[in-house]
């Protein structure tokens, strides 16, 4: 207590002094004129005018399920579906777990639905683990497909669910661009069930699913709208066995899904404009519908995650926060997120090879960064370098944050150009409270891994062209941003 509090009075004197510095962790040695510059780079860039920018957007979600116990209705939503033959998927922890006995019991209660389980998923999908997956799914013929488990089993019954569809497809054909292919998905894929079991990734009703390329040290994945399930069963029981370290990283998932999806670049910025319709994104930048779930999303996880930090028990927090995490799905999967998750790829890939950083309370034996924390080491620099994009929508967070409104003389009279030095260390505050790690040096890396993590980062197009500064400028791939980012963000 007595170090956080020692490290917010600092952080406050230093935004008192250098209040337009998107860092407040850099040593006295890193001048405020260099910043200065770093913007003046940002004025300079050329606007984007030379094709024409989107100007539709589209709203596309899983069905959704929410109460206390209905995962044991899963087997008679299989059988109305007419369900041939089930492929369900789970993980080695889960399988062991109420959730995914509870599935079972429903599945074995219908007469005549034959169903076979996968319960070899792993934490932080690869390449191998995808590959392993999709191969036992393409020899087994299934109707319809069941997900019981966090963000990774979902994800990799998405991912066998497509490439049953395209029994010839390789993996890259439809792995992000410019990692992969980027092809369109044209064929209709089988029903695609979800029961989450941590309320964090959402990925019950988006069509996003990701994987560590390990061979390229981070992680990218397949956004398509055709991949969204048909149904998402979100069932508070189902996260009581949830630790409490996997509430939290799961819970900082979802602070960054609404912060970065209500800070997108807007809809109408985003270039270039699709010549057919089914080329037009999920990740579309911020959008009225969209905005409306990311903000209901970010002031019920800054109001109940801590309650679920201090007592996981806490029946009312997780079942708000697994609404929060639905709801952020929607937000994120229909607006998209940008720097914090582009930045989390190399930063959860390269350590395996390099920090090898294991978090406390993860049940592996491999080295791991938490997909929420390694999205939130990053989240105090980035937004004091996107709140000049939209400083209105930067202070309705700080208002969140600080548990006020922005009609709040607090927060009303803080100029524009001082938004971000103020979020900045309201999310460095909220960080703190949750116990998680004080930037990429607490996770292992140096200074000198900073340049290896920003070319990790670079070719998340993706979600790099929806971040204000970066995705709505050309002229430059963003790299001097990048770098200053990552070195704020070493410690806080």
């Amino acid at each position: 207590m007595v170090a956080a509090s020692r490290n917010t009075i600092l952080r406050l004197i230093n935004a008192a002094q250098h209040s337009a510095c998107p860092c407040h962790s850099c040593s006295p040695a890193h001048p405020h004129s260099q910043i200065h510059a770093l913007n003046q780079l940002r004025n300079f860039a050329t606007p984007v005018n030379a094709v024409e920018k989107e100007y539709a957007f589209e709203v596309a979600a899983s069905n959704l399920r929410f109460g206390d116990g209905v995962t044991s209705e899963v087997g008679m939503d299989l059988k109305n579906m007419k369900a041939r033959k089930v492929g369900v998927f789970t993980d080695p922890n889960v399988a062991q777990l109420v959730p995914m006995k509870t599935a079972i019991a429903s599945l074995e209660a219908q007469t005549d639905l034959p169903f076979e389980v996968f319960d070899q998923v792993v934490a932080e999908p690869t390449e191998d683990s995808w590959r392993k997956a999709i191969a036992w799914a393409r020899e087994r013929d299934f109707s319809h497909f069941l997900a019981v488990g966090g963000g990774s089993v979902i994800d990799t019954a998405k991912a066998a669910n497509l490439f049953s569809a395209y029994k010839d497809a390789d993996l890259m054909d439809f792995v992000n661009a410019p990692i992969g292919k980027g092809l369109p998905i044209t064929k209709p894929l089988h029903p695609l069930i979800a029961i989450p079991t941590t309320a964090g990734t959402g990925s019950e009703t988006t069509g996003t699913a990701i994987l560590d390329i390990t061979s390229r040290s981070f992680k990218t994945g397949i956004a398509n709208r055709a991949m969204k399930p048909v149904l998402g069963i979100v069932d508070t029981h189902n996260t009581e066995s949830c630790p409490t370290a996997v509430h939290i990283s799961a819970g900082l998932d979802v602070l960054f899904h609404s912060m970065e999806s209500y800070t997108a670049i807007p809809y109408t910025e985003r270039v270039p404009r699709p010549a057919n319709p089914i080329l037009r994104p999920a990740y579309q930048g911020s959008n009225p519908v969209a905005d409306i779930f990311s903000l209901w999303a970010l002031q019920a996880t800054v109001k109940y995650l801590p309650r679920i930090a201090k007592n996981r028990d806490d029946t009312e927090a997780r079942r708000q926060m697994l609404l929060a995490s639905s709801f952020a799905g929607i937000g994120f999967g229909n607006a998209g997120v940008h720097l914090c998750h582009g930045m989390s790829y190399p930063i959860s890939g390269l350590n395996k090879k390099g920090p090898k950083y294991k978090h406390p309370g993860y049940v592996t034996d491999l080295p791991i960064i938490p997909h929420g924390v390694s999205v939130a080491l990053t989240g105090p620099a980035v937004f004091q370098f996107t709140a000049p994009s939209s400083p209105d929508r930067h202070r309705q967070a700080l208002a969140i944050f600080n548990s006020t409104t922005v009609s709040d003389p607090s927060v009303a009279s803080i100029p524009d150009r001082e938004i971000g030095a103020y979020l900045y260390e309201a999310i460095a505050r909220f960080l703190d409270g949750l116990g998680v790690p004080r930037g990429l040096k607490a996770v292992g890396y140096q200074t000198s891994d900073i340049e290896r993590l920003v070319q990790g980062t670079l070719p998340q197009r993706r979600v790099l062209d929806l971040a204000p500064g970066i995705g709505d400028v050309i002229g430059s791939d963003g790299s001097e941003h990048l770098t200053r980012i990552m070195e704020c963000s070493m410690e806080y």
